[in-house]
């Protein structure tokens, strides 16, 4: 296995601060992880902003390559990144991507940690047509939580957007047209938060599991929390979620919750392995608890210049928007992650 690379900060920004990319002129560092380095930059076909993630060539196989093939399979389904341009520049691997504004978990916590009902409803109705539309490439993302979807900016500022998909892996094998095995024995993938107990278990994911962490992130934000998240000066280890997770009924943790929402985690534990789940009858419990012609994200401002603002050149507006964007490039390094 290859030693991870060393970034330091400084030689990488000495290193492309003269340097133009054939379509990019880079230039603050947005962060770092093990193996790659995420750049804001201009595109010079448009002015757009946009983020380039850099990776040695070194790295085999390379996640921005893969993170780049799939994100142009699923580049005909709204709320999907929209990967603009791959390629190599010196050593590197090089992935530009569109620029979006703040997370899930940002808002929330910006709001005193609580959604209004019609906008949850909102927000579970739109991530289901995601997952319907990432399942039907054939898909399963591995890790739904607040801080991997995002809102767009300008006219799409009501619109989710799902989010790294460095993990993302098939469930089909089309060569074969089979489902992938069963397996046990696997690697807790994901947040353990938002993970299925499933997944925890060890149990090769499939699409049960994402709408299991999509039920957790919904009673999340009616809640404002669950009983396995602790204050932030208590870290529980996966081991000690998955007990708290388990010994939690559905009907505790739904308590003061719609039994719609209840409902919807039901039936996405009693999905078997291989099984297609039904989204239309997903959609109409969701449907049965409010119209969705009168739906919106009740948190976004009209005026807010962070959502409204994309090409905003003003520096609080611009590092909110950066500071998203890499902290989904980097959900478990982005070194100013809270």
């Amino acid at each position: 296995m290859d030693e991870t690379p060393v970034y330091p900060q400084r030689r990488m920004r000495s290193a492309f601060r003269d340097r133009d990319y054939p379509r990019f002129r880079l230039e603050d560092i947005l962060g770092s992880g093990s193996y790659a380095v995420v750049y804001h930059a201009q595109n010079f076909l448009n002015d757009d902003l946009v983020a380039i993630k850099l990776e040695p060539l070194t790295s085999h196989p390379s996640s921005v390559e893969r993170e780049y093939n799939i994100l142009k399979r699923l580049e005909d389904g709204v709320g999907i990144p929209r990967a603009i341009w791959f390629g190599r520049e010196s050593t590197y691997h090089a992935l530009a991507l569109e620029l979006l504004g703040p997370s899930l978990h940002d808002l929330f916590k910006a709001h005193n940690r609580k959604f209004s009902l019609h906008t949850v409803v909102n927000l579970g109705d739109q991530l289901l047509s995601r997952l319907e539309h990432i399942h039907s490439y054939n898909y399963i993302h591995s890790d739904i939580k607040p801080q991997n979807v995002l809102l767009g900016l300008g006219d799409l500022s009501q619109t989710l957007f799902v989010v790294d998909f460095g993990i993302t892996k098939k469930y089909w094998n089309a060569a074969t047209e089979t489902h992938i095995p069963f397996r046990q024995g696997r690697r807790l993938t994901g947040t353990p938060a938002f993970a299925s107990i499933n997944n925890h278990l060890g149990l090769e994911p499939g699409c049960r599991d994402n709408l299991e962490s999509l039920s957790y992130m919904l009673i999340y934000f009616i809640h404002g929390s669950l009983p396995w998240l602790t204050s932030s000066h208590e870290k529980l280890s996966s081991s000690d979620i998955l007990e708290r997770k388990v010994d939690t009924t559905i009907a505790v943790l739904c308590d003061g919750v719609p039994s719609e929402f209840a409902n919807l985690l039901v039936y996405s534990r009693s999905l078997s392995f291989s099984e297609d789940p039904d989204y239309d009858y997903l959609r109409s419990l969701l449907h049965g608890l409010h119209t969705t012609e009168t739906c919106f994200l009740d948190f976004i401002q009209p005026n807010d210049p962070i959502i409204h603002s994309p090409t905003s050149n003003t520096s609080e507006s611009m590092s909110a928007l950066l500071q998203s964007f890499a902290a989904w490039c980097f959900p478990q390094t982005w070194h100013n992650k809270q």
